[in-house]
């Protein structure tokens, strides 16, 4: 079982959440929402989760198959119903550049496990949105 506890911080929108190891992160409303964006909004913490599932996978992967890794970065897009409440994901695209002298098909087909089947908060979205993803690697 997953338990997270949420502590407020001010007297508006600022929380933040411990998981049970003590790690924090802070959640706060958009300024036009009446937070003052200290924080993650709740639907941005929902990509960011999303691009470190995919970026262990794709890190667990790579090593498996002995490709030199030297980092990776991930760049989360995600586009919401407008005017709707509650406003879910509709579309999601996460491009992701490895850094290293990787080979491209193994890089192409890391990614594609990763979003398509391994991570579990890629397939918690999919169920409303359309995820797409693409790759970009940058040699020494």
């Amino acid at each position: 079982m997953v338990s997270i506890e949420l502590e407020r911080l001010d007297k508006d929108f600022l929380m933040q959440a411990k998981n049970d190891r003590g790690n924090l992160v802070q959640l706060d409303a958009a300024p036009q929402d009446g937070g003052q964006g200290k924080g993650f909004g709740p639907m941005q913490v929902l990509l960011a989760g999303m691009g470190g599932c995919s970026a262990i996978d794709v890190i667990t992967i790579l090593r498996k198959q002995r490709e030199p890794l030297d980092d990776i970065k991930i760049t989360i897009n995600g586009e919401r119903e407008h005017g709707a409440v509650p406003s879910l994901y509709t579309a999601v695209h996460a491009h992701f550049k490895l850094y290293g002298n990787i080979d491209p098909d193994k890089a192409q087909r890391a990614v594609a496990l990763s979003v398509d089947k391994y991570c579990s908060v890629a397939k918690t979205l999919e169920k409303t949105a359309k995820i797409t993803h693409s790759v970009e690697i940058i040699k020494p």
